[in-house]
Protein backbone atom coordinates (compact mmCIF):
# COMPACT_ATOMS: atom_id res chain seq x y z
CA UNK A 1 0.00 0.00 0.00
CA UNK A 2 1.50 3.38 -0.98
CA UNK A 3 2.50 5.93 1.66
CA UNK A 4 -0.11 8.93 1.61
CA UNK A 5 0.56 12.22 2.81
CA UNK A 6 -2.35 13.63 4.45
CA UNK A 7 -1.96 17.32 5.05
CA UNK A 8 -4.85 19.10 7.74
CA UNK A 9 -5.15 22.82 7.20
CA UNK A 10 -7.28 24.66 9.68
CA UNK A 11 -8.46 28.63 10.57
CA UNK A 12 -8.76 27.36 14.02
CA UNK A 13 -7.43 24.52 16.38
CA UNK A 14 -8.04 21.94 13.64
CA UNK A 15 -9.74 19.72 16.20
CA UNK A 16 -12.52 19.02 13.64
CA UNK A 17 -10.53 18.05 10.88
CA UNK A 18 -8.70 15.97 13.20
CA UNK A 19 -11.95 13.82 14.09
CA UNK A 20 -12.61 13.81 10.80
CA UNK A 21 -9.75 12.12 9.03
CA UNK A 22 -9.45 9.85 12.40
CA UNK A 23 -13.01 8.89 11.58
CA UNK A 24 -12.41 8.18 7.60
CA UNK A 25 -8.77 6.55 7.98
CA UNK A 26 -10.64 3.67 10.84
CA UNK A 27 -12.43 2.79 7.77
CA UNK A 28 -9.23 1.34 6.08
CA UNK A 29 -6.94 -1.05 7.23
CA UNK A 30 -2.98 -0.96 7.46
CA UNK A 31 -3.40 2.70 5.75
CA UNK A 32 0.60 4.45 5.26
CA UNK A 33 -0.72 7.45 6.33
CA UNK A 34 1.07 10.53 7.80
CA UNK A 35 -0.33 13.38 8.79
CA UNK A 36 0.63 17.11 8.78
CA UNK A 37 -0.98 19.37 11.07
CA UNK A 38 -1.51 22.99 9.83
CA UNK A 39 -3.57 24.78 12.35
CA UNK A 40 -4.21 28.67 13.02
CA UNK A 41 -3.95 29.47 9.52
CA UNK A 42 -5.99 33.04 9.04
CA UNK A 43 -3.23 35.17 6.46
CA UNK A 44 -2.35 34.08 3.15
CA UNK A 45 1.35 34.64 4.16
CA UNK A 46 0.67 32.31 7.10
CA UNK A 47 -0.66 29.85 4.43
CA UNK A 48 1.87 30.55 1.64
CA UNK A 49 5.15 29.48 4.40
CA UNK A 50 3.50 25.80 5.09
CA UNK A 51 2.85 25.39 1.45
CA UNK A 52 5.92 25.34 0.63
CA UNK A 53 6.36 21.80 2.99
CA UNK A 54 2.90 20.51 1.58
CA UNK A 55 4.32 20.96 -1.55
CA UNK A 56 7.72 19.09 -0.52
CA UNK A 57 5.59 16.41 0.74
CA UNK A 58 2.95 16.02 -2.16
CA UNK A 59 -0.77 14.24 -0.78
CA UNK A 60 -4.49 15.19 -0.01
CA UNK A 61 -4.96 18.27 1.68
CA UNK A 62 -7.99 18.13 3.52
CA UNK A 63 -9.04 21.89 4.81
CA UNK A 64 -11.34 24.10 7.29
CA UNK A 65 -11.18 27.85 6.19
CA UNK A 66 -13.69 30.19 6.21
CA UNK A 67 -12.27 33.17 5.12
CA UNK A 68 -12.89 33.54 0.97
CA UNK A 69 -9.48 35.00 -0.11
CA UNK A 70 -7.50 32.64 2.24
CA UNK A 71 -9.02 29.83 1.21
CA UNK A 72 -9.12 30.86 -2.85
CA UNK A 73 -5.40 31.00 -1.83
CA UNK A 74 -4.78 27.75 -1.17
CA UNK A 75 -7.27 26.24 -4.14
CA UNK A 76 -5.04 27.93 -6.91
CA UNK A 77 -1.83 26.69 -4.76
CA UNK A 78 -3.32 22.99 -4.76
CA UNK A 79 -4.46 23.44 -8.86
CA UNK A 80 -1.02 24.60 -9.76
CA UNK A 81 0.76 21.71 -8.04
CA UNK A 82 -1.64 19.15 -9.15
CA UNK A 83 -3.16 18.21 -5.40
CA UNK A 84 -6.64 17.23 -4.36
CA UNK A 85 -8.17 19.64 -1.90
CA UNK A 86 -11.30 18.51 0.37
CA UNK A 87 -13.09 21.24 1.93
CA UNK A 88 -14.13 19.17 5.02
CA UNK A 89 -17.23 21.18 6.03
CA UNK A 90 -18.70 22.77 2.46
CA UNK A 91 -21.73 20.21 2.16
CA UNK A 92 -22.93 20.10 5.57
CA UNK A 93 -23.03 23.96 5.89
CA UNK A 94 -24.39 24.54 2.48
CA UNK A 95 -26.95 22.05 3.86
CA UNK A 96 -27.96 24.25 6.47
CA UNK A 97 -27.62 27.38 4.99
CA UNK A 98 -30.62 25.71 2.82
CA UNK A 99 -32.31 24.74 5.53
CA UNK A 100 -32.27 27.63 7.66
CA UNK A 101 -32.31 30.36 5.32
CA UNK A 102 -29.54 32.09 5.76
CA UNK A 103 -25.97 32.60 5.47
CA UNK A 104 -23.15 30.67 7.89
CA UNK A 105 -21.12 33.28 9.48
CA UNK A 106 -17.59 33.44 7.89
CA UNK A 107 -15.49 33.43 11.58
CA UNK A 108 -12.88 31.16 12.26
CA UNK A 109 -12.82 29.03 15.68
CA UNK A 110 -16.52 29.90 16.70
CA UNK A 111 -16.98 26.75 17.71
CA UNK A 112 -13.97 27.62 20.16
CA UNK A 113 -16.10 30.24 21.68
CA UNK A 114 -15.81 31.51 25.41
CA UNK A 115 -19.27 31.40 26.20
CA UNK A 116 -21.63 29.60 29.18
CA UNK A 117 -21.79 26.44 27.04
CA UNK A 118 -17.68 26.92 27.19
CA UNK A 119 -17.40 27.54 30.96
CA UNK A 120 -19.98 24.67 31.90
CA UNK A 121 -18.04 22.36 30.63
CA UNK A 122 -14.49 23.76 32.32
CA UNK A 123 -16.39 23.14 35.65
CA UNK A 124 -17.85 19.98 34.74
CA UNK A 125 -13.79 18.90 34.25
CA UNK A 126 -12.43 20.63 37.22
CA UNK A 127 -15.87 18.73 39.07
CA UNK A 128 -14.82 15.24 37.61
CA UNK A 129 -11.08 15.56 38.59
CA UNK A 130 -11.54 16.51 41.95
CA UNK A 131 -14.47 14.18 42.36
CA UNK A 132 -12.25 11.16 40.98
CA UNK A 133 -11.56 7.38 42.82
CA UNK A 134 -14.23 7.94 45.21
CA UNK A 135 -12.50 11.01 46.69
CA UNK A 136 -15.35 14.03 47.84
CA UNK A 137 -18.34 11.81 47.85
CA UNK A 138 -19.92 14.22 50.37
CA UNK A 139 -20.52 16.23 46.83
CA UNK A 140 -21.63 13.18 44.75
CA UNK A 141 -25.59 14.65 44.33
CA UNK A 142 -24.17 17.84 42.51
CA UNK A 143 -22.62 15.23 39.41
CA UNK A 144 -25.07 14.41 36.62
CA UNK A 145 -23.51 10.87 36.29
CA UNK A 146 -21.59 8.70 38.86
CA UNK A 147 -19.90 5.21 37.59
CA UNK A 148 -19.19 2.55 39.58
CA UNK A 149 -16.96 -0.42 38.89
CA UNK A 150 -13.75 -2.84 39.80
CA UNK A 151 -10.41 -1.17 39.70
CA UNK A 152 -9.36 -1.22 36.17
CA UNK A 153 -12.46 -0.74 34.46
CA UNK A 154 -12.42 2.36 32.39
CA UNK A 155 -13.73 4.54 35.13
CA UNK A 156 -11.53 7.47 35.30
CA UNK A 157 -11.13 7.80 31.37
CA UNK A 158 -14.64 7.93 30.70
CA UNK A 159 -15.17 10.18 33.44
CA UNK A 160 -12.91 12.78 32.03
CA UNK A 161 -13.99 12.46 28.45
CA UNK A 162 -17.70 12.86 29.75
CA UNK A 163 -16.62 16.04 31.09
CA UNK A 164 -15.55 17.11 28.19
CA UNK A 165 -18.91 16.71 26.83
CA UNK A 166 -19.77 18.87 29.67
CA UNK A 167 -21.42 16.37 31.88
CA UNK A 168 -20.62 16.44 35.94
CA UNK A 169 -19.15 12.91 36.75
CA UNK A 170 -17.75 11.44 39.61
CA UNK A 171 -16.59 7.64 39.86
CA UNK A 172 -15.94 4.98 43.03
CA UNK A 173 -14.26 2.23 43.24
CA UNK A 174 -16.23 -1.10 44.27
CA UNK A 175 -14.11 -3.35 46.03
CA UNK A 176 -15.02 -6.21 47.67
CA UNK A 177 -13.22 -5.55 51.66
CA UNK A 178 -14.34 -2.11 51.68
CA UNK A 179 -18.20 -1.36 51.07
CA UNK A 180 -18.92 2.17 49.20
CA UNK A 181 -20.01 5.28 51.24
CA UNK A 182 -24.19 4.38 51.86
CA UNK A 183 -24.60 8.15 50.28
CA UNK A 184 -24.23 6.28 46.80
CA UNK A 185 -26.93 4.13 47.17
CA UNK A 186 -29.09 7.49 48.22
CA UNK A 187 -28.46 9.58 45.69
CA UNK A 188 -31.36 11.14 43.84
CA UNK A 189 -30.29 13.64 40.88
CA UNK A 190 -26.79 11.70 39.63
CA UNK A 191 -27.86 8.64 37.87
CA UNK A 192 -25.63 5.91 38.55
CA UNK A 193 -24.05 3.60 35.93
CA UNK A 194 -22.49 0.42 36.92
CA UNK A 195 -19.36 -0.61 34.28
CA UNK A 196 -17.99 -4.40 34.49
CA UNK A 197 -15.69 -6.36 32.03
CA UNK A 198 -14.96 -9.93 31.39
CA UNK A 199 -12.98 -11.02 34.41
CA UNK A 200 -9.52 -12.77 31.69
CA UNK A 201 -10.20 -9.03 30.22
CA UNK A 202 -9.54 -7.56 33.58
CA UNK A 203 -6.66 -9.58 34.91
CA UNK A 204 -4.77 -8.60 31.45
CA UNK A 205 -5.75 -4.79 32.09
CA UNK A 206 -4.74 -5.45 35.27
CA UNK A 207 -1.21 -7.23 34.78
CA UNK A 208 0.01 -4.61 31.90
CA UNK A 209 -0.56 -1.70 34.62
CA UNK A 210 1.58 -4.33 37.39
CA UNK A 211 4.37 -4.18 35.17
CA UNK A 212 3.89 -0.61 33.80
CA UNK A 213 4.90 0.34 37.97
CA UNK A 214 7.78 -1.88 37.61
CA UNK A 215 5.69 -4.23 40.28
CA UNK A 216 5.29 -8.08 40.45
CA UNK A 217 2.79 -9.49 37.67
CA UNK A 218 1.50 -12.00 39.82
CA UNK A 219 -0.82 -10.93 43.35
CA UNK A 220 -4.17 -11.38 44.34
CA UNK A 221 -4.62 -8.22 42.44
CA UNK A 222 -4.82 -10.12 39.18
CA UNK A 223 -5.64 -13.76 40.51
CA UNK A 224 -8.33 -15.42 38.61
CA UNK A 225 -10.52 -16.30 41.33
CA UNK A 226 -10.58 -13.59 43.13
CA UNK A 227 -11.07 -11.22 40.38
CA UNK A 228 -13.88 -12.93 39.16
CA UNK A 229 -15.81 -12.57 42.41
CA UNK A 230 -14.68 -8.87 42.36
CA UNK A 231 -17.21 -8.34 39.43
CA UNK A 232 -19.88 -10.88 40.33
CA UNK A 233 -20.00 -8.75 44.09
CA UNK A 234 -19.99 -5.36 41.11
CA UNK A 235 -22.85 -7.11 39.21
CA UNK A 236 -24.81 -8.04 41.94
CA UNK A 237 -24.69 -4.44 43.46
CA UNK A 238 -25.76 -2.82 40.35
CA UNK A 239 -28.80 -5.58 39.86
CA UNK A 240 -29.85 -4.96 43.79
CA UNK A 241 -30.03 -1.27 43.32
CA UNK A 242 -31.31 -1.50 39.54
CA UNK A 243 -28.22 0.83 38.07
CA UNK A 244 -27.43 0.29 34.25
CA UNK A 245 -24.80 -1.34 33.64
CA UNK A 246 -22.49 -1.43 30.56
CA UNK A 247 -20.39 -4.12 29.58
CA UNK A 248 -16.78 -2.31 28.77
CA UNK A 249 -14.68 -5.33 27.12
CA UNK A 250 -15.06 -4.62 24.02
CA UNK A 251 -16.00 -1.04 24.16
CA UNK A 252 -13.27 2.07 22.95
CA UNK A 253 -13.98 4.76 26.12
CA UNK A 254 -15.74 6.77 23.24
CA UNK A 255 -18.24 4.05 23.02
CA UNK A 256 -18.52 3.44 26.75
CA UNK A 257 -19.21 7.12 27.16
CA UNK A 258 -21.90 7.36 23.96
CA UNK A 259 -23.45 4.32 25.75
CA UNK A 260 -23.76 6.33 28.92
CA UNK A 261 -25.16 9.87 27.17
CA UNK A 262 -27.77 7.77 25.92
CA UNK A 263 -28.63 6.43 28.86
CA UNK A 264 -28.80 9.81 30.42
CA UNK A 265 -30.83 11.36 27.64
CA UNK A 266 -33.42 8.48 27.88
CA UNK A 267 -33.35 9.13 31.99
CA UNK A 268 -33.97 12.94 31.50
CA UNK A 269 -36.41 12.53 28.02
CA UNK A 270 -39.53 12.71 30.58
CA UNK A 271 -38.41 15.75 32.52
CA UNK A 272 -38.64 17.72 29.26
CA UNK A 273 -36.51 16.27 25.97
CA UNK A 274 -33.10 14.74 25.21
CA UNK A 275 -30.27 16.57 26.78
CA UNK A 276 -27.88 17.95 24.00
Amino acid sequence: MPRLHLHLVSDSTGETLEMLAKAALAQFDDADVIRHFWPMVRSQPHLDRIFADIVANPGLVLFTLVNNDTRRRLEEHCRTHGLPAVAALDAVTLSLESMLGQQAKARPGRQHAMDAAYFDRVEAIQFTIAHDDGIAWEDWEQADIVLAGVSRSSKTPTSIYLANRGYRVANIPIVVESPPPAALFDLRHPMVVGLTTAPERLIQVRRNRLLSLNQAPETAYVDEERVTKEVQFARRMFADNGWPVIDVTRRSIEETAAAIINLYNDRRAPEGGHAL
